[in-house]
């Protein structure tokens, strides 16, 4: 099918308002979910790197359009979240490298100067770059030691070494951002490393149970050559002394998942419906009260988890939008509203997928649960209803980061 791309490039005409992008973009984003969708058992089944996921996007203009909003570019927080949300309705895989690029590209705004982050941004549109990454949150408490990666100086820039596990796009990013200890001063810095450059070796995650066409894996770095401009900047060591706004960056990305998780939960509900109404359902539609009853269940819960993911992406949105004035007790509200989307969202995804298996048997149909079981594995719901319970009943100065560790 043909895919309209979004225009990256100012136009000669009258600028175009936000609503107008914003439509635009919307409708990409649904082109290319239908492109996506025509075949998304066979290349789930056949669990290759995105190669050509990642050249759809690219073509489409989806990776330069997701990326944080400037003059005539980028795409706001809202925005940037429905594109993920129709894209991982059709792959969730592709909607999971998706999210994690747009996050990855805020990267320059959560931890470099403006100058850099702006110089940044611009390049990475107009090179249509996919970014990917495993930045760490800040500890409860100092852990440097621990660290999987260390940076030691080199002339003027660094050599990275050590490993790092990527859930998406691993091999086929443009930029990949991590944080590494500097050996010579124990700060912990951000960097952004080409998977191509020299040293850089890619072992694929092989044989995943899920998310099979997200291109996971793992990251080794052997005396990478990292130059000056590569730095991003600083990542505090801990909580306590992270920036309002720079605490932003590991919720914002744990809400970016959300939405694959209602793209997930919304696209099985929908092909168990379709299979019902067409006659392909374990028990017929419309002759059974409890079938009608399991599905309102499921179409309640798909709801549930829309209004609390919508009411975070809002509160995200704002909080973005305010920036390096955002007030320094804000983020861990944001943080608190994030875990319970995550919660929610979580609790929904797996519940649907498992069900709809007991109303309908169609090919591919297994793969809902799967990808919604990696999605959702390593983030245990115990944590995160602590630090809920402990922000309600202690307040927002409590830690940013315990929501999320």
């Amino acid at each position: 099918m043909s895919v309209t791309p979004v225009p990256t490039t100012p136009t000669t005409a009258a600028p175009r308002s936000a609503d107008v992008r914003r439509r635009t973009l919307l409708r990409t984003a649904r082109d290319v979910a239908e492109d996506l969708a025509a075949d998304a058992i066979a290349r789930d089944q056949a669990g290759k790197p995105p190669t050509d996921e990642a050249a759809r996007l690219r073509e489409a203009g989806l990776l330069a359009a997701l990326t944080p909003p400037g003059a005539d570019r980028g795409a706001d927080w809202r925005t940037g979240c429905a594109v993920i949300r129709e894209i991982a309705a059709a792959d969730s895989s592709v909607g999971d490298v998706l999210a994690r690029h747009y996050v990855h590209a805020w990267s320059g705004r959560f931890y470099a100067a403006h100058h850099h982050a702006t110089a940044l941004e611009e390049e990475s549109v107009r090179e249509h770059w996919l970014w990917t990454g495993a930045v760490r949150a800040p500890a409860l408490h100092d852990d440097t030691e621990a660290s999987d990666l260390v940076l030691r100086r080199r002339g003027t820039g660094y050599a990275l070494d050590g490993c790092r596990s990527v859930d998406t796009a691993a091999a086929v990013a443009d930029q990949i951002a991590v944080d590494a200890v500097c050996a010579a001063t124990g700060d912990v810095l951000v960097v952004r490393i080409p998977p191509g450059a020299r040293g850089v070796g890619i072992e694929p995650a092989l044989d995943r149970l899920g998310q099979r066409v997200a291109g996971a894996g793992e990251v080794v770095f052997d005396r990478v050559a990292v130059a000056p401009e590569q730095v991003l900047g600083r990542r505090p060591h801990d909580e306590e002394a992270t920036a309002p706004f720079t605490a932003l960056a590991e919720p914002a990305l744990r809400l970016a998942l959300c939405h694959v998780g209602l793209g997930i939960s919304e696209s099985a509900l929908t092909e168990a419906r379709d299979l019902s109404r067409g006659g392909r359902a374990h028990r017929a539609p419309g002759q059974d009260p409890d079938l009608l009853l399991t599905y309102g269940e499921l179409a309640s819960a798909v709801q549930t988890a829309t209004a609390v993911v919508d009411r975070a992406t809002e509160v995200m949105a704002q909080a973005l939008d305010t920036g390096a004035h955002l007030d320094p007790e804000e983020p861990a509200g944001v943080a608190a509203l994030v875990a319970t989307a995550e919660t929610v969202t979580s609790k929904a995804a797996l519940h649907i997928t498992a069900r709809v298996l007991e109303l309908a048997d169609a090919p591919g149909l297994d793969r809902f649960w799967r990808n919604a079981r990696v999605l959702t594995a390593h983030r245990p719901a115990a944590h995160r209803l602590r630090s809920i319970g402990e922000h309600y009943l202690n307040g927002s100065h409590r830690a940013v980061a315990a929501a999320f560790h």
